[in-house]
């Protein structure tokens, strides 16, 4: 069998994978990330190894084509109209959720005695929450009311903050690395921000300018994919962070673009293709866990998952607190913001390139990932019916 045809049953027979766990996610309480992770585990070399020697050169591309995406849908809610309109309970819950996590789950890394380094990594990666998640219980429960409202304000501008915190984590990771310290870390991580960013404006103004004028209306898949790709390669091409570039184009899209009744249909359109890149994404995670690592990571997986539901825990009920709200308020949801998927792997994905000498990043976020997509949901459901959202 040629190899361009070992590669495309390989491809068929990893979708049909997709397929059966969005079947499987239907039809149990098991979130179909976990299932896909757990497919690609059996499937890769700590399982049955059945996968060709080729498929690992397509984590990389798999991985970028997937990340892109994730963060221009994800920077596409933060709408400065809806962010107005939050007020202060959204933003102070999500102020002490990033600073508190940020705190114990970086002091307490450091203190088991883990490097500085790996310790803000995780603090990093720990910010981040499962928007498709949340809103896939919230559609199973048919919650409604201001909790549900204010969770979903919550969860996109949670993970949107925690992408730019995470890309500041990675510069000063990557100069204590280099240069042992110094003002070199503020300067070299305020230049790969400011690239990142300004690669985001200047290619999210004309996907604003065209989105709707070239097919009136409808925008087409062609210059959505292009303008998007074109981002994520300039971004690795300047070796700066593509996920924050890829965000900040989504905001300039999502706030930019008014020439027409659909302001964000090129963010749908996008939204429409992504899964099936998602699922290969996915799988492949599960690829990459090494049995042996798991165990020989035991403590830090352990670690990561307690200091993380602290830090949710904890701040939730410091910013309704602040905020002057009731602090079982926090508490629920604290425990509805349990969730953690793909957004997680992507940045896992990106430390463990950037950081190959910091260990297996990789599998111990996909460990905590399969525990958090699987205990998570289950949070989330109980804080909507303490909170009168869900019969």
């Amino acid at each position: 069998m040629t190899s361009s045809a070992l590669t495309l049953i390989t491809l068929g027979l990893l979708f049909l994978l997709g397929l059966v766990a969005e079947f499987i996610g239907r039809t149990t309480l098991v979130p179909r990330v976990s299932i896909l992770i757990i497919f690609g585990f059996c499937i890769g070399p700590s399982g049955f190894n059945v996968l060709p020697e080729e498929a690992s050169q397509w984590l990389p591309i798999v991985s970028d084509m997937a990340l892109v995406l994730i963060g221009v849908v994800l920077g596409s809610s933060l709408k400065w109209s809806a962010l107005k309109n939050s007020g202060r309970l959204v933003l102070g819950i999500v102020f002490f959720v990033v600073i508190i996590t940020l705190l114990i789950m970086s002091v307490g890394i450091w203190v088991a005695g883990f490097s500085i380094q790996l310790a803000i990594i995780y603090a990093g990666i720990a910010l981040a929450t499962a928007p498709a998640t949340t809103l896939d219980v919230i559609h199973e429960s048919k919650a409604h009311g201001s909790f549900t409202d204010n969770l979903l304000k919550i969860v996109a501008t949670s993970d949107a903050v925690g992408l730019i915190v995470f890309s500041i984590m990675v510069a000063i990771a990557q100069m204590m690395i280099n240069s042992g310290g110094g003002l070199d870390i503020i300067f070299v991580g305020g230049r790969d921000i400011f690239l990142a960013v300004l690669v985001g404006i200047l290619l999210g103004l004309p996907m604003s300018y065209l989105a709707g004028r070239v097919k009136s209306g409808e925008p087409t898949l062609l210059e959505v994919l292009g303008l998007v790709f074109i981002c994520g390669g300039f971004s690795l091409w300047l070796d700066v962070s593509f996920l924050l570039a890829a965000m900040t184009m989504g905001v300039v899209v999502a706030n930019m673009a008014r020439h027409h009744n659909c302001p964000l249909c090129a963010i749908e359109t996008i939204k429409t293709i992504k899964w099936p890149i998602l699922a290969l994404f996915f799988i492949f995670a599960g690829v990459s866990i090494e049995l042996e690592d798991v165990s020989k990571n035991a403590l830090l997986i352990i670690l990561y998952i307690v200091f993380r539901i602290a830090g949710r825990l904890i701040g939730s009920m410091a910013g309704a607190k602040v905020v002057g709200i009731d602090k079982s308020y926090g508490q629920w949801m604290g425990m509805a913001l349990m969730p953690q998927a793909g957004i997680a792997l992507g940045m896992a994905l990106t430390a463990a390139h950037r950081f190959p000498e910091l260990g297996s990043i990789v599998t111990v976020i996909a460990t905590a990932t399969v525990f958090f997509e699987i205990v998570g949901p289950v949070f989330t459901r109980i804080a909507l019916h303490r909170m009168g959202d869900a019969s």
